[in-house]
């Protein structure tokens, strides 16, 4: 059970929660978008073998999440932390994490042959643990934070801009630090080194500027925390479930758009500079989103406030799509209600967070426990699982539109399959991820004044 402190948020709050995702995407950022080149040109690892070595650190990553999730439930269970449940668990992970990363970077420079391998390979495994270690308290927090849906979509918000600024800053510091140092091990070492520094910064400053204000009582303490407990929750929390069906929709789309982005630009329009324009117009929108993003779920909700956003975003993809179908679609059309439809759906992804932290208080409300790590962590596997297939099949579909990489100019019929695949394709998604809050989530207001009586008995 738990007990809430009345106590509304603070502008330190919302500041402290936001520097989380910050800190810890400055040094995530780089593995999605300098690992690769650094494990090839540095390290000058095999492909075949390095190939290997991903499959693995993706299935590591996979179960770790829930794992450390359901650890930290079981560890609270046993010993109640005077700090709290999960703000212990940061201010451990983050020397730790900062440290990972920058040997990560560094220490395989320093040998060769199979020990690189090895080093390469132990490194990664332990820089992820690491920062799974910070990354599900982190996130698990918001829920020991809100309370009601306008405190968890302004708590959402502010990870949304911690998120944006995390990875800004080390995509715009690492290219200038390797352009100053070198394509070299030395630059990639600094470099490694300056952004898990700042990073370990902002994580600090997370943990400093945030409180636990949902405390679990004593009585949790006899609960019987079992690592098994996330199936039952399954079974009877149809909001999580919910959310896991989106969280595979979502992560799909978003990796079958990104990977396949080019062919539409550079094939279809034959212009893929264009992209930067998209991306350029997205980031302002995504901003607009995060500042008014709560406001509307204060008046509307915040569930409800996704399925509308989910629901314009898709009706904008099949619009668009129908357009391609009977017309030359103008670039800059192309570009402008692509980046609405996106934007529309990046609703869910940015105001998910809040709806992780409900899904908890319903699961209290169904289980008599709390188990925060464990949901947030199995969240997570979702996640990873929809990011494995839509990187994972966006090939294979590219191929069975009938794709040929050696053709200068591509036939009609796969041009119509890029069209599809990109302008399509996400409107299905989103409307999918729209089903599940539809007929899946089950809490109504009804509900939800039931679970905040649940709580206010046990206060």
């Amino acid at each position: 059970m738990s007990k809430t402190n009345s106590n509304g948020l603070t502008v330190k709050h919302k500041i402290g929660y936001g520097l989380g995702d910050a800190g810890g995407c400055m040094t995530f950022a780089l593995m999605t978008g300098i690992f690769m080149r650094y494990c090839n040109n540095v390290l000058l690892i095999d492909p075949m073998v390095l190939a290997t070595l991903l499959a693995i650190w993706n299935i590591w990553d996979a179960i770790n999440d829930p794992m450390m999730g359901a650890l930290m439930d079981k560890m609270f269970a046993k010993k109640r932390h005077p700090q709290g449940k999960f703000r212990p668990w940061l201010l451990r992970a983050t020397p730790m994490l900062a440290v990972c990363f920058i040997a990560l970077w560094t220490v395989p420079t320093m040998v060769d042959g199979f020990v690189r391998l090895a080093a390469l390979f132990v490194l990664k495994v332990a820089y992820e643990a690491c920062y799974t270690m910070f990354n599900i308290p982190m996130g698990s927090l918001l829920s020991a934070m809100a309370n009601t849906d306008g405190e968890r979509a302004q708590l959402s918000s502010a990870r949304g801009f911690g998120s944006m600024v995390g990875n800004m800053i080390p995509m715009m510091l690492f290219p200038i630090i390797l352009q100053v140092m070198g394509d070299n091990p030395t630059g990639y070492g600094i470099g490694a080194a300056v952004c898990a520094i700042v990073g370990a910064v902002m994580c600090f400053g997370h943990y400093a500027l945030t409180e636990e204000r949902n405390i679990v009582d004593a009585e949790t303490d006899a609960d019987n925390i079992k690592f098994t407990d996330i199936l039952n929750v399954v079974k009877v929390n149809r909001p999580f479930v919910a959310l896991c069906i989106h969280g595979i929709c979502i992560c799909t789309m978003q990796n079958v758009t990104q990977s396949l982005g080019t062919y539409m630009f550079e094939d279809v329009y034959g212009n893929i500079g264009m992209m930067s324009m998209m991306t350029g117009m997205s980031m302002p929108l995504s901003i607009v989103f995060l500042v008014g993003a709560p406001i509307v779920a204060k008046k509307m909700g915040l569930e409800k406030m996704i399925r509308s956003g989910l629901l314009l975003s898709c009706a904008i993809y099949v619009t668009l799509f129908g357009l391609h179908m009977v017309m030359n679609v103008p670039i800059m059309l192309h570009i402008i209600m692509s980046a609405l439809g996106s934007g529309f759906c990046s609703l869910s992804v940015l105001m998910q967070w809040g709806l992780v932290g409900e899904a908890i208080d319903y699961n209290e409300y169904v289980t008599g426990k709390r188990t925060e790590g464990s949901i947030y962590g199995t969240f997570n596997l979702a996640r990873r699982i929809g990011n494995t297939i839509g990187s994972s099949s966006a090939v294979l579909l590219l191929s069975a539109v009938g794709y040929d990489a050696t053709l200068e100019v591509q036939s009609a019929g796969a041009i119509v399959g890029i069209k599809a695949l990109c302008v399509l394709l996400p409107g299905i998604f989103a409307i999918g991820s729209w089903a599940a809050f539809k007929f899946v989530w089950n809490i109504t207001p009804e509900v939800r004044e039931k679970m905040a009586a649940h709580k206010a008995g046990n206060n």
